[in-house]
């Protein structure tokens, strides 16, 4: 699938949401926010690299209460920040664990501290502090006076509802993961090792245009799988067994994350109607994915479905998330999350269930949020289990 989208965004797509950041920011009482992960000073700068995954240094993006964000980076940085939108990008030898940023952002927040005013910084669920515990406290003890409040819903809050250009690079990821799947019943056979099968899925999918296919899971049992998450093993794929692949392929920095189920070679009935229920509780979620309606009121629409077969209220978890710049994103459909969907959000639909004899199955499809129901961004499974 070749590429058929602009990489990056125009700079009015990083004012417009440094605008609608600043509008919020002065109805809570915020004088800046102090962002620090990957996902978050990329929203509001474009600084895109895989070199976030060094954990060695520290990077620091500073959203004031007017103009544009401010970046306290390494140097070895600096050049590609330049290419993006901002003008005030300031640097340090990194690494420096004496003094990693620190004196840089005690310059720059330290007229905050003496007028006693509020920054935000993310506090909350899914958030964590990307410096040393040690560093953030050095700096809190040179600003006294500084207010620390929490921007976690602010930051999320923008970041779930994505603009026409995100839905279009998602809409196209989901495009290459849909066509890697379907690709599977003729590179996949029974016979095949599982980690074999993960390895030909990630080439198939770099081939079809994806930048990267970080997040390959699965598993393949008789009947079923109990398992999702752990490492591919070596055994080989077998008659009766159902093989499930998840995948989180990204394509400039944003991911699909999908899975597709197959039986190899035949299917048993209790697999099949597991199949079936799921597909229609996926029904049922899209049709309830409407501006208005909550995370908790799409997890119930979907639950029902599932109590057909799996009614045992169990520790079912979320039954699909925000999807974006991140693999998973909040909200969750869930029944402790009660957020408003908006129109244009993204999200995954993920019912599963528990069947047989501790197995389970799992379903997934990408959508996005519209005033008729949810929009399919991912190429909608086969209503009845395909067999390989």
């Amino acid at each position: 699938m070749a590429d058929t989208l602009k990489r990056g965004f125009p700079n009015a797509e990083f004012e417009a949401r440094t605008a609608s950041a600043q509008i919020l920011m002065a109805e809570q009482g915020l004088a800046g926010l102090l962002l620090m992960s990957e996902p978050d000073v990329r929203y509001f700068s474009g600084f895109h690299t895989l070199f976030w995954q060094s954990p060695t240094r520290p990077w620091f993006l500073f959203v004031p209460a007017e103009g544009k964000p401010i970046a306290i980076i390494p140097e070895i940085g600096a050049e590609l920040m330049r290419r993006s939108w901002l003008d005030d990008i300031r640097t340090w030898s990194a690494p420096a664990p004496d003094d990693d940023g620190i004196s840089l952002l005690t310059e720059l927040l330290s007229p905050y501290a003496s007028r006693r005013e509020k920054i935000g910084v993310m506090k909350g669920h899914e958030t964590g502090l990307r410096m040393p515990l040690g560093d953030w406290e050095r700096l809190i003890a040179r600003l006294p006076g500084l207010q620390i409040g929490d921007a976690t819903g602010l930051v999320q809050g923008l970041r779930m509802v994505k603009s026409g250009a995100e839905i279009k690079k998602l809409a196209h990821i989901c495009g290459i993961g849909s066509a890697s799947f379907a690709r599977v019943p003729e590179i996949m056979s029974e016979g095949m090792p599982l980690d074999h099968v993960f390895r030909q899925f990630r080439r198939e999918a770099l081939a079809q245009g994806a930048d990267d296919a970080p997040y390959v899971v699965g598993g393949a049992a008789p009947g079923g799988y109990s398992d999702v998450i752990s490492p591919p093993s070596q055994r080989p794929l077998q008659a009766g067994d159902i093989l499930m692949i998840d995948t989180g392929c990204t394509w400039d920095g944003y991911f699909c994350d999908f899975d597709r189920n197959w039986a190899i070679g035949q299917a048993d009935d209790d697999a099949r109607r597991a199949y079936d229920v799921l597909w229609r509780a996926t029904e049922a979620g899209i049709v309830a994915a409407r501006p208005g309606s909550t995370c908790r009121d799409l997890f119930r629409a979907m639950s029902h479905v599932i109590a057909e077969m799996d009614d045992s209220g169990g520790d079912i978890g979320r039954l699909g998330h925000g999807l974006g710049m991140q693999l998973t994103e909040q909200p969750s459909h869930a029944a402790f999350d009660t957020t408003e969907l908006k129109a244009n959000m993204v999200l995954t639909l993920e019912p599963s269930l528990s069947y047989g004899d501790g197995l389970m199955m799992v379903h997934e499809e990408n959508i996005v949020v519209t005033p008729t129901g949810g929009r399919l961004l991912t190429t909608r499974a086969s209503p009845d289990l395909p067999v390989i």
